[in-house]
């Protein structure tokens, strides 16, 4: 079997995915390479994500890559992958879950209920907004930032050199996994934690995708990469978002979580207003049996996230997503 081209955005954070996912393929005695492809998302780091206008800005480089056969697999941080399927593609394996909760950064307090009145908030996620919103009104400046997470971090640490602000930021809000991943969890602040705070879609996931027409060698090397309980989970949020017909953008969050001791899957979600302030909850939980096979641990999964979905369109949820969208 020739090497396994493997597909990354050039980041520290998706080279590192990227290395780990390489490391795992040799392990079971494959040989690898990696392929680094540039994306518009990586290029364009100034605009805000929501106004760049398209979903997959961080995938779709890569994905056509994958399609025209530059590369054998395509790795993703989940979270970015949108849930409508590309012809011709498949996700077909997410490794075992890292940490899937928001963290703050802050050298001004150690929590966010610390920070002073009117501190400004860096995030580049409509749904980190929404949420802060939600929960503390009007109490908080949210600024929007751009960059890979060394470059959130250093605008934190010493200013901004577009804007020419300095120190601009009086904390910012990243993903735990991306921080940890990067050698980074000294510097996190506080941990903001579900279900008050849900995280993104697939948040601390890594996605696999290969071409629907694969060997089954190539296959065979992938499922050995593939953690049922993550894939099960991440099969549910994705299957939410998909129902609700929200893309990655959108004020949704969810998280659902596998316990094997009791072979239940638990999918909370929520849906928001871009301000703040409206937020509808919902929350189910469904046997799974994680040994089954993959496109059944898939079914149990896609069905979960299809049920809360409803349970939140029921709700209102549709409505408010296409207010957001009329008012975009």
């Amino acid at each position: 079997m020739s090497p396994i081209r493997i597909g990354t955005r050039g980041s520290t954070l998706a080279l590192w995915q990227a290395h780990w996912v390489e490391a795992e393929l040799q392990r079971h005695g494959f040989a690898t390479q990696i392929v680094e492809i540039g994306t518009s998302g990586d290029r364009n780091e100034r605009q805000p994500i929501a106004d760049l206008g398209v979903e997959g800005v961080f995938t779709k480089e890569i994905q056509r890559a994958l399609l025209d056969g530059v590369i054998d697999i395509a790795v993703h941080s989940l979270k970015d992958l949108p849930t409508d399927n590309v012809a011709g593609l498949e996700f077909a394996a997410s490794p075992k879950r890292g940490p899937y909760r928001d963290a703050l950064v802050s050298g001004k307090a150690t929590s966010l209920e610390k920070l002073p009145d009117g501190s400004r908030i860096g995030t580049g996620s409509i749904r980190r907004k929404a949420q802060l919103l939600n929960l503390y009104g009007e109490r908080f400046q949210i600024v929007d930032i751009r960059g890979n997470v060394e470059t959130r971090m250093k605008k934190l640490d010493t200013g901004d050199s577009v804007t020419g602000r300095i120190a601009p930021y009086d904390a910012i809000i990243l993903a735990e996994a991306g921080l940890i991943r990067l050698g980074l969890s000294e510097r996190i602040t506080a941990f903001l934690e579900p279900p008050r705070f849900l995280p993104a879609i697939g948040q601390g996931a890594i996605g696999i995708e290969i071409r629907a027409d694969d060997t089954e060698a190539l296959r065979s090397a992938i499922d050995c990469l593939n953690n049922p309980p993550t894939y099960g989970a991440v099969t549910a949020e994705r299957s939410l978002l998909r129902t609700l017909c929200g893309g990655c953008l959108a004020p949704i969050a969810a998280l659902a979580v596998v316990k094997t001791s009791t072979a239940r899957i638990t999918l909370d979600a929520s849906v928001l207003s871009s301000d703040g302030t409206q937020r509808l909850d919902a929350s189910q939980n469904i046997p799974i049996r994680i040994a089954a096979k993959k496109n059944i641990i898939r079914d149990v999964a896609e069905k979960l996230g299809r049920d809360v979905a409803d349970e939140l369109l029921a709700a209102g949820a549709d409505k408010l997503l296409r207010s957001q969208v009329k008012s975009g």
